[in-house]
């Protein structure tokens, strides 16, 4: 069965589609949703079964953490563990926004989402399909850009059809994304920080709201 393909509006999403999806994925299932970057692949991250289906989805490689989406810098103080303040200057400064942070992962986050590695990527989207998304399921979704492993991410609907249709229940489709780059990914250790990926915002970016740490 190929996925059901329903128009949402980007800016101020429906909310009876809203409540849709998030039935979705209450349920465990894996639901495929625009976000300011890319198409996401929207799950509950505390669902092992649901993590499951989302490797499966994409034939992703399971040494690498999911990416989890948070409306609220609160949000992510729960799944993160012993947060430096390194964090909150750059979530104040960059969030809503293309900016995901890795750092250690809380108990409470099923180290299988963390590719064993007990850590967490996090993010808040600017974006108000995922946050509607987040708010009416309650808790984080997972944020791993909708594509094969190995393929280009979507950043429309039509795309992401094409690539995962037969393996997604529902797409939310919010027309084109606008993005062209991915989030760029840091890593904080301690004091220290380090670009995994360089994307939207730039490391001079990062480097000036974090002049008076060295980067390591």
């Amino acid at each position: 069965m190929p996925a059901e393909l329903l128009k949402v509006s980007a800016g101020t999403p429906e909310t009876a589609l809203i409540h849709y999806a998030a039935e979705f994925i209450k349920r465990g299932l894996v639901v495929g949703v625009p976000t300011d970057t890319f198409y996401g692949l929207a799950a509950d991250p505390f669902n092992l079964a649901a993590v499951e289906e989302i490797y499966r989805v994409k034939g992703r490689p399971e040494n690498r953490a999911l990416p989890i989406l948070v409306n609220s810098i609160e949000q992510a103080a729960i799944l993160g563990r012993d947060l430096p303040l390194n964090f909150l200057k750059l979530a104040q400064k960059f969030w809503p926004g293309a900016l995901t942070i890795v750092v250690e992962a809380s108990q409470s986050l099923p180290l299988k989402v963390t590719a064993n590695k007990g850590r967490v990527a996090l993010r808040w989207p600017n974006s108000a399909v995922a946050c509607a998304i987040i708010e009416q399921v309650g808790s984080p979704i997972t944020g791993t850009s909708a594509n094969v492993s190995g393929f280009p991410s979507c950043s429309n609907a039509q795309e992401l059809a094409k690539q995962l249709g037969e393996r997604l229940p529902l797409i939310l489709d919010g027309g084109d994304t606008g993005g062209r780059v991915s989030s760029t990914i840091v890593n904080l250790i301690g004091g220290k920080w380090k670009i995994v990926r360089e994307g939207k915002v730039s490391e001079q970016e990062i480097q000036s709201v974090l002049a008076n740490h060295h980067q390591g």
